[in-house]
């Protein structure tokens, strides 16, 4: 517990002392503008537009007043420093029913209230993904990986830049508990809430229901419920801004020119290895390989521990192969790495393979702790400005953290499977 409290106090200081007065530094130096750098801020100017003042939260005149907010002023094309990220409202229009009851309230008392409400949710996630799992550990280990998954520098950025990634992941976390204890419906109500992120929801929301109607007649309450969701999701957004589909496409293709394709994870970590074909290849060789573990296991118990190596697998490939690359995504990765946690005595008796993989996963996961606290130390004995230089640091390894936990996870639920399957027919 006392490892764990220093590694998330020093990845605080990192990022409150060492990369934000970089930042700002930096935007300093070349003009940038700084405002409340909020990504719930467009969500809720869009939502308190639409049902205040019956106003278009797609339209150029509202990304405009996004831009003053978030940004401090509206961005000038011409500046060949300013962001390129617009800050449109490009997401379902269904997201302002989830930020309704805060329309009315200062956007400085939301936005304090939102990020500690991402906190307690981002514990409860962990404590949900425990419980998933079925890893009886202790009060004290339980509240060390607390602290450690809040103090992780995914966690941080997004609690900084109060990302609704972290409210989606609560979601996730709370269908997949909520199916393992027989709660279908309720499942799949919080399975259409997660789609605010469709990128992130909807290939957990594709297993899930291949689940479901692998055996219909006991699981059919699960898609009632995400399927009735979905409807009044749309059916109010349409009753709301009617085509309001049509302009939420054109938000996200808006968005895809400005930002330039940022890519995926694989885009952005093996794209320069090889070529852009290679690199779908991978890709498709990973859904496809996904698909096959999913199906095999399609007719499991939700509390089964194959159910368990399927959902991990599923969110782990989710951040490898979605099309934008941010770390806060990587959240997602929690369930695989609680579930290798859980079973590092079958890691460590492995294969060579499995145990040189599991060495570099345990290292690439643990590195940016151990380089927040050398700075942390740093910043004891050497001028800030000294340190700041150093910032990149702790993420040296951050692109590798997916693909290590995926590489593992794919090398591990082979043997799982099996292994399973063989005490089945012993049954």
């Amino acid at each position: 517990m006392l490892l764990a409290a220093i590694s998330a106090a020093s990845m605080w200081f990192y990022v409150q002392r060492v990369l934000i007065p970089y930042e700002r530094a930096d935007a300093a130096l070349y003009g940038r503008p700084r405002g409340n750098l909020s990504d719930l801020y467009p969500r809720w100017l869009g939502a308190r537009e639409l049902l205040l003042h019956r106003r278009d939260p797609y339209s150029p005149q509202i990304t405009r007043e996004i831009q003053e907010g978030y940004y401090g002023r509206a961005i000038d094309p011409s500046r060949p420093y300013d962001p390129k990220d617009q800050q449109g409202f490009a997401y379902p229009l269904y997201v302002v029913f989830l930020l309704a009851p805060t329309v009315f309230l200062p956007f400085a008392v939301v936005q304090s209230g939102f990020f500690w409400t991402l906190i307690a949710l981002s514990a409860a996630a962990v404590v949900m993904w425990l419980r998933l799992l079925n890893w009886r550990i202790s009060g004290t280990t339980t509240a060390a990986l607390i602290v450690l998954s809040l103090g992780s520098f995914p966690a941080v950025q997004g609690f900084k830049l109060e990302q609704l990634s972290l409210l989606v992941c609560g979601l996730l976390a709370g269908s997949a508990l909520f199916l393992a204890r027989g709660r279908l419906f309720l499942a799949g109500f919080l399975l259409a809430l997660a789609t605010i992120k469709p990128q992130l929801a909807l290939p957990f929301a594709g297993w899930l229901l291949l689940w479901a109607l692998a055996r219909w007649r006991e699981r059919k309450n699960f898609v009632w419920g995400f399927g009735g969701t979905m409807a009044a999701l749309w059916a109010g957004s349409e009753i709301l801004l009617p085509g309001w589909m049509h302009r939420f496409r054109e938000a996200v293709k808006a968005y895809q020119q400005y930002t330039g394709g940022a890519g995926s994870a694989l885009d952005v970590l093996i794209g320069p290895l090889i070529t852009a074909t290679g690199v779908k290849l991978l890709a498709t060789a990973i859904v496809l390989g996904t698909i096959a573990v999913c199906w095999r296991v399609r007719r499991e118990s939700a509390a089964s521990a194959q159910f368990n190596l399927a959902t991990s697998l599923v969110l782990a490939a989710t951040v490898v192969i979605i099309p934008t690359f941010a770390p806060y995504n990587q959240l997602l990765l929690l369930p695989a790495i609680f579930l290798l946690l859980q079973n590092r005595g079958d890691l460590c008796r492995g294969s060579w393979l499995i145990k040189v993989c599991a060495a570099l996963c345990a290292f690439v996961i643990l590195w940016p702790w151990l380089a927040t606290v050398s700075l942390t130390l740093a910043s004891g004995m050497l001028p800030a400005a000294q340190v700041q230089k150093a910032w990149q640091l702790p993420l040296y390894t951050s692109l590798e953290i997916p693909f290590a936990v995926l590489a593992l996870l794919t090398l591990y639920i082979p043997g799982k499977l099996a292994s399973g399957r063989r005490a089945a027919l012993a049954d």
